[in-house]
């Protein structure tokens, strides 16, 4: 029998604690109620995605070598809302 790609020894550490989501068959009630309760939390009274602190004050750098518009601004966007501040290095695009 193939075992799962996806199993809780991957998604869990020892202790039991989700470390890495991969899936969701297998994990327990309590798990599944805490990845609700934290994507609610990151959502205001209005619907809106709300704008976090998590990186305020540091800077974040995004190196692509290939061009690629929408992954690039994919991250751009992802760290804004986490308030770094964004640094975009296109290599296949820049002088040397």
């Amino acid at each position: 029998m193939k075992k799962d790609l996806i199993s809780n020894d991957v998604q869990l550490s020892p202790e039991g604690k989700l470390i890495h989501l991969l899936g969701l068959e297998g994990l327990s009630k309590k798990h599944l109620t805490h990845i609700l309760d934290v994507a609610d939390s990151l959502i205001d009274d209005a619907g809106n995605l709300k704008k976090s602190k998590a990186l305020d004050d540091m800077s974040v750098a995004n190196l692509f070598f290939e061009p690629s518009t929408r992954t690039r601004n994919t991250f751009e966007i992802a760290g804004k809302r986490t308030s770094a501040n964004i640094i975009n290095v296109d290599l296949a695009n820049s002088a040397t």
